[in-house]
């Protein structure tokens, strides 16, 4: 046999020349104990706040709580195999999460592992999760639209790019159908949308990534799933990594959409948290720095100035009230830090009027700004003419205030409620919002029966497109409305209706 003995030897001394034989710094805790997510570990002195923490079997945690000799450990992953004595070992980073178009399409959790059984997502890097909003220098006026395709929210409270504008409502009234509708019709937009699931039960994050999927532009969406089932550390870092992942396509120029659904949720979990680390409690026993917690969140929406770029974040955060009750802790503090509200109304689903938003307690204090001229053309008079026919229809419930004046508005309003109920995942074009708009306006609807009015809406695009390809066309591109598109999308919907008067039974 040869004798490869010298080979051997060279294969060796290679080895152990690569081997880093160099001195090697260390910090290694304890667990003293460990219950319901929350580890509490000593001999970490160095630690900072929010620093990742491996234990020796391998789960992850961050320090939340900085205590004299020990610290408040929440876990990201299962703990099952974690006891007393178990030793910790300090990384020197914060928690991160995965960034880049790679995510685009995927089902991920908060620290990007894949929850949709693909391949390891390809990260363009790895960006903290808790990150400094853009100060007031680096920001510009929101003057760019985000349009939703539903009516009431378009034509009434209009979303600009960069604004942050909360849903709320009691539970089960459809605040996040609005916020799918939102993410579904920018299928034909530049915007890259990020939906954030914080403590939402499994089916019902599986029936919204369904409705992406087969409705809207799934290839252009980022899911992160943190839900109920998942450890209350993934919960809570779970809006700060989605927003994460949307400031890479802003601060590259682009346009994104996050919605966190919901920051109810995400507060109830911040109160566990807070209170098995031994945070004092507060209002409702919540932390006092709950406000802080969810305004740092927020804050990072923005549009940037044309020399960072111009892009943009819009956040749609979702929270839940408790029988309508918007002045409770939670509710008031998002309403301050946010730039409006489009509040639902329990009374208006169960009637079948969806989405059941409550034109009275609703704002956008920036998006109107952006609002498209032709749309804004044909909506201004909207919400005042149905926030009377409200009133009215109260009143006249009791009789004795019928004249001309008054079934007029009746009529028009009946009409005005008809084309602001719009099914789920059924967003309109900017064109056909106008065009039924201008119809509205010039009396169009008026002698057509309201339960005709649905139908008209299903079939108008498809009729605009062959009967007002021009107009359509132009409105897309950001024309204004003259008098003469105006009267021809009015009289193009009249043809419509008058077609419907025809066939009907």
């Amino acid at each position: 046999m040869p004798d490869d003995s010298g080979e051997w030897l060279d294969r060796g001394r290679k080895a152990v020349a690569q081997i880093d034989l160099g001195p090697r710094v260390e910090t290694i805790g304890r667990v003293e104990s460990f219950a319901d997510g929350i580890a509490f570990v000593s001999g970490l002195p160095q630690v900072e706040l929010n620093e990742l923490l491996r234990f020796e079997s391998g789960q992850l945690g961050f320090a939340l709580a900085l205590e004299t000799d020990r610290i408040g450990v929440v876990l990201l992953d299962s703990g099952e195999s974690i006891e007393a004595g178990a030793r910790v070992f300090g990384t020197g980073e914060v928690a991160h999460a995965p960034v880049g178009e790679g995510l685009l399409g995927r089902v991920v959790d908060p620290l990007g592992r894949p929850l949709d059984g693909g391949e390891p997502i390809s990260a363009a890097a790895f960006h903290p999760v808790e990150r400094d909003a853009p100060s007031i220098i680096a920001r510009d006026l929101v003057t760019e639209s985000v349009e939703s395709g539903i009516l009431v929210v378009d034509s009434m409270f209009a979303l600009g790019r960069g604004q942050r504008e909360l849903i709320i409502g009691d539970r089960a009234t459809g605040k996040t159908s609005i916020a799918i509708d939102a993410v579904i019709n920018q299928r034909h937009s530049d915007i890259v949308c990020v939906y954030v699931a914080v403590g939402q039960r499994t089916t019902a994050v599986e029936r919204v990534i369904e409705a992406v999927r087969t409705r809207g532009a799934a290839e252009r969406t980022i899911f992160v799933v943190a839900s109920a089932a998942a450890p209350p550390g993934l919960q809570w870092i779970a809006p700060f990594a989605g927003v994460t992942m949307a400031e890479f396509f802003r601060d590259r120029g682009g346009h994104a959409l996050v919605i966190i659904d919901d920051l109810t949720k995400h507060a109830i979990t911040h109160r566990e948290l807070a209170l098995l680390t031994h945070e004092p409690p507060g209002r409702e026993a919540y932390p006092g720095d709950i406000f802080y917690v969810h305004a740092r969140l927020l804050e990072r929406a923005a549009k940037l100035s044309k020399e960072l770029g111009g892009g943009s974040l819009t956040a749609l955060p979702i929270a839940e009230t408790d029988s309508g009750n918007l002045s409770a802790y939670i509710p008031t503090n998002l309403i301050s830090i946010t730039d409006g509200q489009i509040v639902l109304d329990r009374r208006q689903f169960a009637a079948n009027r969806r989405p059941a938003v409550d034109v009275g307690l609703s704002v956008s204090r920036v998006g109107g700004r952006a609002q498209p001229a032709a749309l804004r053309d044909v909506s201004g008079k909207l919400r005042l003419q149905y926030s009377q026919f409200l009133e009215l229809e109260m009143f006249t419930r009791f009789g004795g205030m019928s004249n001309a004046r008054i079934e007029r508005d009746m009529i028009r309003g009946e009409r005005i409620r008809a084309l602001l109920t719009q099914p789920r995942f059924t967003p309109l074009r900017l064109a056909d919002q106008v065009a039924l708009l201008a119809a509205l306006d010039a009396g169009v609807l008026d002698s057509l029966p309201v339960a005709d009015i649905p139908l008209l809406t299903a079939r108008l695009p498809a009729h605009l497109d062959s009967a007002a390809a021009q107009s359509v066309a132009a409105l897309a591109h950001g024309a204004p409305l003259d008098a003469a598109k105006r009267a021809d999308l009015a009289e193009r919907v009249r043809d419509l209706a008058t077609e419907l008067e025809a066939t009907a039974p």
